[in-house]
């Protein structure tokens, strides 16, 4: 077990690609340990063995052809539209975009990165600070963690035997209460700090305004409703509505909005290559770390030291969740899915709690790790592209940060918030 560490560790702060530093401390401790290294392939190979993982590709790939096909144009129209009476008129934007984006592109970077090169350079002419205008695009793409279809729900649904459709039930309140809680942080932000204040003569959008852009708009804002409806009542499971997925991008993009070209098609297929490869190799070495953790009986050992520090299953999530915040400062996202998830259900099923109800709260806090220093890929993305100092961002997303950990805390001791909704849909 220490070797496991250490190098893990070591390999990590060598800066190796992640995937190398999970296969790579399995390995070394299996050579540690003296154990056969034959067996090693097979783990590799079986990770991957499974009907219900091909869901990940097909929504990747769907969330590229979407990006492609207009829909995020609309969007963006009909955001402006219901956002311009508001303190923080821009930033208010950001806020509900990545609510209708969470349901196409399912990416919190994919989300982070294209705001960043669309609304940034507007956020900056308006008199946002180049910090704050990085902190609202890159903290509101959190939303996209639970608004269905949520890559990492999938990831977790995956990886613990968790109902995918549940999650995705389970997530569309929280992914509209963190909505709320972040537009209103912008518009007391602003408003202290007089970003973009509303003009006098700004008129209410009409229903007649709101109606013209919904129909452009609706396409986006019901495939999350059909993929939940599809799911819960049998029409087809999580990994038949990742080919779904696929096959509505392209007749959206094609016979409705009329803007996906073959150029574009083949490069959300380049795209889609790339985000897989390094995600399934990932799951791939995590299937050697996975074996050399169950061999050592690490979730046992977690079991126990956990158990001995409270009885309390709602402490005891307060306790993983602040543990996840710092996990992902240096570990991506998808990493700790991966190889927390098998440690800390387990524990948290014994002592009743739902694992929907923390799927939720922990894809909630390890998708945040996306946006803080020092591995945040969305963080740098959009630090990049903004060309802000890394410093000047974390300085100016602290009230953003405070808020999404006070709604998960609410979350984790109201739990009926999470799930009501999937109670009564699976009732």
């Amino acid at each position: 077990m220490i070797a496991l560490a250490i190098v893990f560790v070591v390999l990590l702060l060598a800066n190796m690609p992640i995937a190398f530093v999970i296969g790579g401390a399995g390995l070394a401790w299996f050579i540690s340990s003296g154990r056969s290294l034959d067996v090693l392939a097979q783990y590799v190979i079986t990770q991957t063995q499974s009907i219900a993982f091909l869901a990940v590709p097909f929504f990747i790939f769907a969330g590229n052809l979407m990006n492609r096909t207009g829909i995020t144009k609309n969007l963006i129209n009909f955001s402006r539209l219901l956002t311009r009476r508001m303190v923080g008129g821009i930033a208010q934007v950001s806020v509900l975009l990545s609510t209708l984006m969470g349901g196409v592109s399912g990416s919190a970077v994919a989300d982070a990165s294209m705001e960043a090169r669309i609304l940034g350079p507007e956020m900056i002419k308006r008199g946002y600070t180049r910090g704050y205008a990085g902190g609202v695009i890159c903290l509101t793409s959190l939303i996209t963690a639970t608004i269905p279809p949520s890559l990492g729900l999938i990831l977790y649904g995956f990886i613990g035997g968790v109902s995918i459709g549940k999650l995705f039930v389970a997530g569309i309140v929280p992914g509209l209460m963190m909505m709320a809680v972040l537009m209103t942080t912008v518009h007391i932000t602003s408003k202290r700090r007089g970003f973009d204040l509303p003009k006098p003569d700004a008129k209410r959008p009409t229903w007649k305004e709101i109606w013209t852009e919904l129909k452009k708009s609706i396409w986006a804002l019901i495939f999350p409703l059909i993929l939940i409806i599809g799911i819960r009542f049998g029409l087809f499971t999580p990994t038949e509505a990742g080919a779904f997925a696929v096959v509505y991008a392209i007749v959206i993009g094609v016979f409705v909005y009329k803007e996906l070209t073959w150029k574009g098609f083949f490069a959300a297929l380049k795209d889609s290559f790339i985000d897989n490869g390094g995600i399934i190799l990932i799951i791939a070495m995590s299937g050697i770390f996975g074996k050399a953790l169950t061999i050592v009986d690490a979730p046992g050992m977690l079991t126990g030291f956990l158990f001995g520090l409270t009885s309390n299953p709602s402490i005891l999530m307060v306790l993983i969740i602040l543990l996840l915040v710092v996990l992902g400062m240096f570990i991506d996202s998808n990493v700790n899915i991966m190889l927390l998830t098998p440690l800390f259900l387990p524990v948290l099923q014994k002592m009743g709690v739902d694992p929907v109800h923390f799927g939720i709260c922990m894809m909630t806090i390890v998708t945040m790790g996306c946006m803080t220093p020092p591995v945040g890929t969305a963080l740098y993305t959009v630090c990049d592209i903004l060309d802000c100092p890394v410093e000047v961002y974390f300085k100016e997303t602290m009230p953003f940060y405070a808020a999404v950990i006070l709604l998960v805390l609410a979350l984790v001791f109201l739990p009926h918030l999470v799930m009501w909704l999937p109670n009564l849909l699976y009732a």
